[in-house]
């Protein structure tokens, strides 16, 4: 395919006007001033629209769309305990089935090439995946709160199926990482077997950190003083590519420690505020040199999946914590929603507008009303965009989206679906 006359924010997400891109296969196979020679089918005029990497959804629940709505005004351990957990207790594979693709069908629709999920019944989530043409690093989420092994969990035994399965199936697309979902819902025994476990695999581990005041202080009295990030770090989860989601209560030398074991620090900034879990440190995070990406946490806690949101409020909220104009600049912000985000997953040729890179690109119309006048394309792109200026999302070469239609996905048999699976699982509580 050949986009012609298009303005495209390159590798070092810079704006380059009236420029030609051609995707061949799975990978972006020109770049350029000047039409190429070679035919590569599909002509798509450029003219007042704008190429940007596709969306990294760095820490996101994909089944939990069918609760959008369910649990509201709530805390954290309220939320969770009262609503959630006992909605989730009735969720079998096919409403994972479901929601996931629900969630990802949103996701496409609001740009996102990728997503990094945290939850359960990998076979049913893989599928989603593979069905829906995205990108995806699912993983298992273990909880134990007695004292069993890890080597005893039904989880275990489930990693133990779909790792083989379908770690880097669907021709690279679906990865398998391994999950701890917290310190507080985990023991030591069984964080430092997962912590072996991630080294013998090879495999990137997915955790929430520190993301409540209470879960801090919870650790601190239960581990000698030790933060969340402290105390994994001691018990080996960080000696593997980590993702840890939140990151809204570091304190002391938590960000040397991501910054020296190269974890990846995901803001949800809409969750957070939503569940009135505070505010990350991103300024010092960003100082330190720390990996940070985006995510949108559930529909359950956002309540939708849009990325372009949180992008805006990324680039904006911190400013005001930190009382400093100057905090986060556009082009930090967009890095940090789509090149972090490949990194966090461990996608060398992914998250930037590169020839040779995986053509997952989002094409972005510039002629609406909120989109001009252009002084700087990346300071509209990051603060006057509108998800009605999405027209087409594109992963490894093929259109999964443009201009309000799937190309792989029945969008109305997929809401179906996952109503039912609600209405279902309702019935039941």
């Amino acid at each position: 395919m050949l986009f012609k006359n298009i303005s495209i924010i390159d590798e070092n997400f810079e704006c380059q006007n009236n420029m030609f891109l051609a995707t061949k296969d799975n990978i972006i196979a020109y770049i350029g001033k000047e039409k190429p020679s070679e035919d590569f089918g599909r002509e798509y005029d450029g003219t007042g629209k704008v190429i940007i990497p596709g969306l990294y959804n760095s820490h996101a629940h994909a089944p939990m769309s069918i609760l959008r709505g369910y649990a509201e005004n709530l805390p954290l351990s309220e939320w969770l305990n009262n609503r959630i957990f006992p909605f989730e207790a009735k969720m079998v594979g096919e409403d994972i089935y479901n929601g996931a693709l629900l969630s990802f069908a949103e996701g496409l629709k609001f740009g996102t090439v990728s997503s990094t999920e945290m939850y359960y019944w990998g076979e049913y989530l893989g599928r989603a995946v593979e069905e829906s043409g995205i990108k995806c690093n699912i993983s298992l989420s273990v909880l134990c709160f007695d004292n069993s092994s890890l080597y005893d969990l039904p989880i275990y035994k489930e990693n133990e199926t779909i790792i083989p399965k379908l770690h880097k199936s669907s021709n690279g697309r679906l990865k398998v990482d391994l999950s701890l979902h917290a310190e507080y819902t985990s023991t030591p025994k069984v964080v430092s077997e997962m912590a072996q476990y991630a080294k013998q695999k090879a495999l990137n581990m997915h955790i929430h950190l520190s993301e409540t005041k209470a879960e801090v202080e919870g650790c601190k009295q239960r581990h000698n003083g030790q933060t969340p990030a402290e105390y994994f770090n001691s018990l080996g989860i960080f000696d593997v590519p980590t993702t840890a989601a939140h990151c809204v209560w570091l304190q002391k030398n938590d960000f040397d420690i991501l910054k020296e074991k190269g974890v990846t620090a995901v803001n949800c900034p809409i969750s957070n505020l939503k569940l009135a879990s505070g505010f990350c440190n991103v300024k010092k995070l960003l100082d330190n040199g720390v990996n940070i990406a985006l995510g949108t946490d559930s529909a359950a806690s956002n309540n939708n999946l849009n990325l372009f949101e949180e992008l805006k409020l990324f680039a904006t909220l911190y400013k005001a914590t930190n009382y400093d104009a100057t905090a986060i600049t556009p082009q930090q912000a967009l890095r940090c929603a789509t090149l972090n985000g490949a990194i966090s997953q461990g996608r060398e040729n992914c998250g930037k507008i590169k020839v040779g890179n995986c053509a997952d690109i989002v094409v972005i119309n510039t002629d609406s009303p909120n989109m001009q006048p252009i002084h700087n394309m990346l300071n509209n792109i990051v603060y006057s965009l509108s998800s009605d200026d999405i027209l087409l999302t594109m992963v490894d070469g093929e259109v999964l989206y443009e201009n309000g239609e799937y190309t792989k996905l029945d969008i109305e048999k997929i809401i179906f679906n996952a109503n039912e699976s609600t209405k279902k699982i309702l019935k039941q509580l």
